[in-house]
């Protein structure tokens, strides 16, 4: 949830990155740093072993817009350093998936510069249409579904969930269950979205599914645009992105994000806040974010390590643990795998939602950003 993802907070990234572009510049490369950065599997290292060997020389690992708040990656974060020794960057953690594409392309060449990314659907296809995405396959590769995967391994779901409704008890005493329901006068200046949706994955996914709920479907996003151009107008919605820090000052008594952020946001404020959490009856959707190594990334064992780590058991579980659906459930169910106390604590469902496309989501993206400023403001 502390992934705000605001116009401001794009902007002022830009200018940070701006001023950090005459950094220094990640300097020649040795030969298993050549061999590291156009490795599309262990194997081509020489195995497990010898990636570990590679990633620890190495030592540093950049990551960037990564909440410790979201989806277990504060754990995550530090069980890898624990684990390997390799030290953790994480860069502007309260920024959208445009501000990760943006700070592989300015700052290219630089040692600080992403060396993995976490990327809303839309933004991951642009990424490797781009080519800004190196090649990778994990070694648990056959248990993420075809269907979640860049069969090239440029990008790869890790974990999901759905968009869900979040209010405060205590100032939200009739709770809304539906989309429909935040047009209701009761929440005038009361809902927002985690961001702005021509940049943010979270929010672009909150537009998507109040599209469902209106009538729209995976080839018509605009019924969710003009949905929430109705909001603005009737002053019930606001633009601010959410994040705990505006949960607990009250100034968004009412969000829309995903539904693993918002228990998280509930667990992290309890007894600050009584935030309650509920999956819409109309308007259900799902969807995953994607993991991506960067092309030109600085340091491109460990790049390829942490991968490993997030697909392994112990990362998919991690997921888990921050209330996110892992891509590998399926296979770890299976497999006997999965911790099960972590897995029944999931919010619950019923029905199903639509997985768009990569070529419908490419359009939505192209729709939200020609008229989401015009139509919402």
């Amino acid at each position: 949830m502390n992934r705000s993802r605001t116009l401001a907070a794009g902007l002022l990234a830009v200018v940070a990155l701006a001023t950090t572009a005459c950094g220094s510049s990640s300097g020649a490369s040795s030969a298993s740093d050549d061999k590291a950065a156009t490795a599309k599997s262990a194997a081509d290292l020489g195995g497990m072993d010898a990636l570990i060997a590679a990633a620890k020389k190495e030592g540093t690992l950049n990551v960037i817009t990564l909440p410790r708040t979201w989806a277990g990656y504060g754990d995550l974060m530090d069980n890898f350093t624990k684990k390997y020794g390799i030290k953790i960057n994480d860069a502007n953690p309260d920024g959208s998936s445009q501000d990760e594409i943006n700070a592989v392309k300015q700052l290219k060449g630089q040692d600080r510069a992403p060396d993995v990314l976490d990327l809303g659907s839309s933004f991951a296809l642009s990424a490797a249409s781009a080519n800004l995405l190196a090649p990778y396959q994990v070694s648990t590769w056959k248990d993420i579904p075809d269907s979640q995967k860049d069969a090239q391994g440029r990008w790869f779901n890790d974990y999901g969930g759905y968009i869900s409704i979040g209010y405060d008890a205590k100032q939200i005493t009739t709770p809304p269950t539906s989309f429909a329901d935040l047009a209701k006068p009761d929440y005038k200046g009361k809902v927002a979205l985690n961001g702005d949706p021509t940049k943010a994955g979270a929010a672009f996914a909150g537009v998507f599914a109040a599209s469902l709920a209106k009538g729209g479907n995976a080839d018509n996003i605009q019924p969710g645009i003009d949905f929430f151009g109705e909001l603005k107008k009737s002053g019930n919605f606001i633009p601010v992105g959410a994040t705990q820090a505006t949960i607990q000052s009250g100034q968004t008594p009412i969000t829309i994000d995903w539904d693993y952020l918002q228990v998280s946001a509930a667990d992290t404020l309890k007894g600050k806040v009584d935030w309650k959490v509920v999956v819409p009856t109309d308007g259900l959707y799902a969807n995953y974010y994607n993991q991506a190594v960067s092309a030109t990334a600085p340091h491109p064992a460990a790049a390829r390590l942490w991968e490993e780590y997030l697909y392994s058991a112990e990362g998919q579980n991690g997921f888990l643990k921050g209330w996110a659906r892992p891509v590998e459930l399926a296979a770890m169910q299976g497999a006997g795998t999965v911790d099960k106390t972590l897995l029944d604590a999931l919010p619950k469902v019923s029905g199903n939602s639509p997985f768009p496309t990569e070529a419908q989501l490419d359009a939505a993206k192209k729709v939200i950003a020609a008229n989401w400023a015009k139509t919402v403001g």
